[in-house]
């Protein structure tokens, strides 16, 4: 009989193990894997791309992101299209940002607070803030309600029958009285305007809300989402979970609008909130996803940074409790 000493007893088998060792090869060479978590991981390439990626991310940021929303990263080489799994082409990876729920920004007092300060500042920063996150996530804010309120008069006037059963939310009038103004401007014009006032206070006593504005302002600039976007290629059916929901008030009218929307996100396949093929054979290819990834994530912690900042004001100047509801998108 022949000896067995030094065979091994068990195997294992990794699926498509030639490019889950592309990828780890390409994450050595961009600087996120390291020798020690090839080590630590036991040279198990899926246990040292998870390690890696944690890493550089950062526990603290982690953490950040975990109390306030909650986000999936995924690499993978099949899509999920329509509730089925479509393969890549050959040599593809696709990295896949997704959303279960959404955060939450009370923003009102805010900017009764910024208006205070200085007439304009509440609304410029309000502006300001929006722009740069539509940039590069989808977000809940009142223009979403404007266009709820329109679709609901739609089905109203399609639905003679029962038009009086309808019930508008009558957004305007739920808006604070700088952003009914600025409404009325354009807003092209003003953008410049906003952008100094805010400077001019920088070093107030709202500074550092400014100072995350203008971090968010600088990465949502340099973000690309470069490469193959998989929500421009028609694998979804519906729109990402948003990643975050302003209001100006518990329970205002966008509030509401939100929680007559959010039933039905999550019924349908939603589009991730950040989705890039690339190759990992591909060094631009992989440069330029990690640029757009590392900027996402940057941005994504400003933001959540600078809503724990505001809680925080709001629980030492508004003396009063917070509470979100119990609402199946909103972070709880």
């Amino acid at each position: 009989m022949p000896k067995l000493d030094g065979v091994p007893t068990s195997y294992d088998h990794e699926l498509k193990a030639e490019l889950l060792y592309d990828l780890c090869a390409a994450l050595v060479h961009c600087g996120i894997g390291t020798p020690s978590h090839w080590k630590e991981s036991g040279a198990n390439g899926n246990l040292f791309v998870r390690q890696a990626l944690r890493d550089a991310i950062t526990q603290d940021r982690l953490d950040l992101l975990q109390r306030n929303i909650e986000y999936h990263l995924n690499i993978a080489d099949v899509v999920d299209r329509f509730g089925d799994e479509r393969a890549l082409e050959v040599n593809e990876l696709v990295v896949l940002i997704t959303s279960g729920n959404c955060g939450y920004l009370e923003i009102g007092a805010v900017l009764e607070a910024l208006e205070q300060e200085e007439k304009g500042l509440g609304a410029a920063f309000y502006w300001e803030l929006v722009h740069s996150l539509y940039r590069v996530m989808r977000i809940y804010d009142h223009t979403d309600a404007f266009m709820y309120e329109e679709r609901q008069r739609e089905y109203a006037e399609s639905d003679e029958e029962n038009a009086d059963q309808y019930e508008f939310p009558e957004v305007e009038k739920g808006l604070p009285e700088c952003i009914r103004t600025a409404l009325k401007r354009d807003r092209g014009e003003h953008r410049y305007a906003d952008r100094r006032l805010l400077l001019r206070h920088r070093s107030g006593q709202f500074g550092s809300w400014i100072e995350r504005l203008r971090s968010i302002q600088r990465h949502a600039r340099l973000y690309r989402n470069r490469g193959k976007d998989l929500s421009e290629s028609g694998y979804y059916d519906s729109p990402p979970v948003p990643s975050l929901l302003i209001v100006f008030k518990q329970h205002d009218v966008i509030a509401a609008c939100f929680d007559e929307e959010s039933q039905y996100m999550l019924e349908s396949v939603p589009e991730p909130a950040l989705s890039i093929v690339f190759c990992p054979n591909n060094p631009d290819e992989v440069e330029s996803t990690r640029e757009a990834v590392a900027h996402f994530i940057a941005i994504n912690c400003e933001l959540f940074q600078l809503v724990e900042e505001i809680q925080a004001w709001e629980g030492q100047h508004a003396n009063r409790h917070s509470d979100r509801g119990e609402l199946s998108l909103r972070a709880a």
